[in-house]
C-alpha cells in the first residue's frame, strides 16, 4: 500500500464519522457495497479518482474537503481555490456588491471561512458605528466578525443577549472544524476559540424550538436595537474561495428597530 491509499482509508472513516454515517449508510448513498468501503477505509482497495467524487458527493464534503480527499488518494485536486480580488472571481464580487447594495438600509458584511470581513455594505458601517460608539475596538476587532463579538472593546459590551450569540457562533465554528484536515487551521482557530474572553460554554438549548434564524439585540445606553440575522452562501459554486463565502444579513425585526436603522441612513419610516 503507497502513502497517498494509507492517507486516504482513515481521512474517509474520519469524514464517514464526522457525518454519523456506518459504512452501510454511506454505501448505501454512494451506491457501492459496504464491503467496498470497508476495503477502502482499511486499505485493502485503492479507490479511482471517480470513486473518490462519488463518496464524497455521498459525504456531502465541501469543495476544500473533497479536494483534500482527492489528494490523500493520489489525485490532483479538481476545484479551483482562487482569491477573492482574482479576475477569476470577479463575477462573484459583482454578484456580492449587488446582493449588499440590495440590502440597504440594513446591514450585510461577507466573511470568509475564518471569518474574516471581506466586504460590508454601508448599511453594516453604520450599525457598527452606532454600536461601537464611545468604546475603543482593536484592529483585529474590525477585521474579523467573530473577534469584534467576543472582544471586550468591540460587540460583546452591546450585545445584550450575548450569551445566546457567544454560544450559537461556538457552536457554529466547532461544528465546521470536525471536517478540518489542516492542522495549522485546525490550531489556528482552536486558538482563537480558546483566547474568546469567558466565552460561555455549553449552554443549555432554549426550551422552544429552534429558530431558522439567530435575533441579536444591540443595546447603547438606554437604546436597544432589535434584529434577527440569516447566514447565507452562494448557490453551488465550483470554485473553493467562492463556496466559503458567507453573506450575513441583519434584519429589523421590529417596527421601532426599522425606524431606528431608517433614520441612521437618513431616511424616512412609516409603520
Amino acid at each position: 500500500m503507497d502513502l497517498a491509499h494509507a492517507r486516504f482509508g482513515p481521512m474517509l472513516k474520519r469524514f464517514r464519522g464526522s457525518r454519523g454515517l456506518s459504512q452501510e449508510r454511506l454505501a448505501e448513498h454512494a451506491e457501492v457495497s459496504p464491503r467496498h468501503v470497508s476495503f477502502l477505509e482499511n486499505g485493502r482497495a485503492a479507490p479511482s479518482r471517480e470513486m473518490v467524487l462519488v463518496l464524497a458527493s455521498a459525504l456531502d464534503l465541501p469543495l476544500r474537503e473533497r479536494n483534500t480527499l482527492l489528494v490523500a488518494a493520489g489525485f490532483a485536486p479538481v476545484y479551483a481555490s482562487s482569491p477573492i480580488e482574482s479576475a477569476t472571481l470577479e463575477p462573484v464580487r459583482r454578484a456580492l456588491d449587488h446582493l449588499l447594495r440590495a440590502h440597504e438600509p440594513f446591514g450585510a458584511l461577507v466573511v470568509d471561512r475564518d471569518w474574516n470581513v471581506v466586504r460590508m455594505n454601508a448599511g453594516a458601517t453604520r450599525l457598527l458605528g452606532w454600536a461601537l460608539e464611545g468604546l475603543t475596538p482593536p484592529p483585529e476587532a474590525l477585521a474579523n466578525l467573530l473577534v469584534a463579538i467576543f472582544h471586550p472593546e468591540a460587540l460583546r459590551p452591546r450585545i445584550a443577549n450575548f450569551e445566546e450569540i457567544a454560544s450559537a457562533m461556538i457552536e457554529r465554528v466547532e461544528h465546521e472544524l470536525q471536517l478540518e484536515t489542516d492542522d495549522a487551521r485546525r490550531a489556528r482557530m482552536t486558538s482563537l476559540l480558546g483566547s474568546l474572553h469567558d466565552a460561555p460554554r455549553g449552554s443549555a438549548p432554549s426550551a422552544g424550538p429552534a429558530l431558522p434564524f439567530l435575533p441579536v439585540r444591540l443595546r447603547r445606553g438606554d437604546r436597544e436595537l432589535r434584529l434577527f440575522t440569516t447566514l447565507t452562501t452562494l448557490g453551488t459554486p465550483l470554485d473553493v474561495t467562492a463556496q466559503e463565502l458567507r453573506i450575513e444579513s441583519y434584519f429589523p425585526a421590529d417596527a421601532d428597530t426599522e425606524r431606528a436603522l431608517r433614520d441612521l441612513a437618513g431616511e424616512t419610516f412609516s409603520a
